[in-house]
């Protein structure tokens, strides 16, 4: 079809008298129309595939948690607060005394949260600082009992700020650094 199109152009073009330059116009014209045609039809089924892909592949957007009747929340941005010195306490050895210096950083999860627990610093280094010197030096040679230290920490520190801020804030207590000398 596209053929006999272009060959009555030429026939129209050389019916009216029309210059070889004239025809040699009408032709390109003809090219670019086709050219501009297949562009289309190549754009439109690309646009088609996609719809098509997309209907077929993210037609369920419900995921397995809300099927089975639990909301699905994405976890909010985590911010990190680093406890502006470190822990420095003696321990007690069966037969020396030992220096501890340990490095923590709190995990909370707005920063509302974090603005709230730079303003409370000091009553957390407080209960940090009690909570640390109050160990025995057995439990914190090993892994478990450095874990141990660290979920004790973090419940005494969330009851320590629950009455002061009314609500939990500190979601982690992170040890970045730990030294027994």
């Amino acid at each position: 079809m596209m053929a006999e199109e272009f060959l009555m152009l030429e026939k129209k073009a050389s019916t009216t008298g029309a210059r070889n330059g004239n025809v040699q116009v009408s032709k390109m014209a003809f090219f670019k129309s086709k050219s501009f045609v297949i562009g289309i039809s190549v754009t439109g089924t690309i646009v088609l595939m996609a719809l098509l892909t997309g209907l077929l592949l993210g037609g369920n957007t419900r995921s397995t948690a809300e099927v089975n009747g639990q909301s699905q929340t994405s976890p909010k941005k985590a911010f990190y607060v680093a406890m502006p010195r470190p822990f420095l306490f003696n321990l007690s050895g069966i037969n020396h005394v030992v220096l501890v210096e340990i490095k923590v950083q709190l995990m909370v999860r707005s920063s509302e949260d974090d603005l709230l627990v730079r303003k409370h610093i000091p009553l957390i280094e407080d209960a940090l600082l009690t909570t640390f010197s109050s160990s025995d030096l057995q439990r914190l040679s090993s892994q478990s009992g450095k874990d141990e230290m660290r979920q004790l920490a973090l419940r005494h520190l969330q009851n320590t700020l629950q009455p002061v801020t009314g609500q939990k804030i500190i979601e982690k207590l992170l040890f970045t650094g730990f030294i027994i000398q």
